[in-house]
């Protein structure tokens, strides 16, 4: 075993975290645990105190947040060809997409489900504006892939913004786009990814 340990539940962002695994072919121990009460004993609130998962166990080390895991993993694995190496330009567009996807695509998104209307006065003074603008963003980024956001090879990264969308379209929460149709299609050149996306 490489001594990896993942807390979540079937219906969580962990489910971006298995897939990566998946694709990463590397061993871990998964540990489900239910919403309320097993995310809340002290034993978890010791590993992550805002009682959510995924989070990950290292050895000594702690990494919560699904965007955060997904960096992780792919250094410490990188010589699988997840993440650019650490001096190469792509890294720009690396950090760009996760961090975009993870802050403001996360943020719009959750505003929008909870029928939040920002007026632009408060879209000025939010971290993105409004759900529109990011998905229009985001577009531009996956408009100017090739296919993948960081060139011809699928990083991490895609696999966190590609399951985002797809998971924005399985429940019909974005319309799908041609840009995104194409974008999906080439992630599902990835036997793990295809999978996935055949079982909606």
């Amino acid at each position: 075993m490489s001594g990896l340990t993942l807390y979540t539940n079937t219906m969580s962002r962990g489910n971006t975290v298995d897939l990566f695994f998946k694709i990463l072919a590397v061993p871990y121990q998964r540990i489900e645990l239910g919403y309320g009460a097993d995310m809340h004993t002290p034993e978890y609130l010791a590993i992550n105190p805002m009682g959510k998962v995924p989070a990950l166990v290292d050895g000594d080390n702690i990494i919560t947040e699904s965007a955060a895991i997904c960096m992780y993993l792919a250094d410490k694995f990188i010589e699988k060809g997840f993440a650019p190496a650490i001096d190469s330009p792509a890294r720009a567009a690396y950090y760009r997409w996760f961090l975009f996807t993870a802050g403001p695509v996360e943020a719009a998104f959750t505003a929008r489900e909870m029928g939040m209307k920002l007026d632009e006065e408060q879209q000025a003074r939010s971290g993105f504006g409004s759900f529109e603008r990011v998905m229009a963003c985001l577009e531009k980024g996956l408009t100017d892939a090739k296919p993948y956001l960081c060139g011809n090879t699928l990083t991490a990264v895609d696999v966190y913004v590609g399951a985002f969308l797809f998971f924005l379209a399985k429940h019909n929460l974005i319309e799908i786009s041609p840009v995104i149709a194409r974008y999906i299609e080439s992630l599902a050149l990835n036997p793990e990814f295809a999978s996935v996306i055949s079982a909606k």
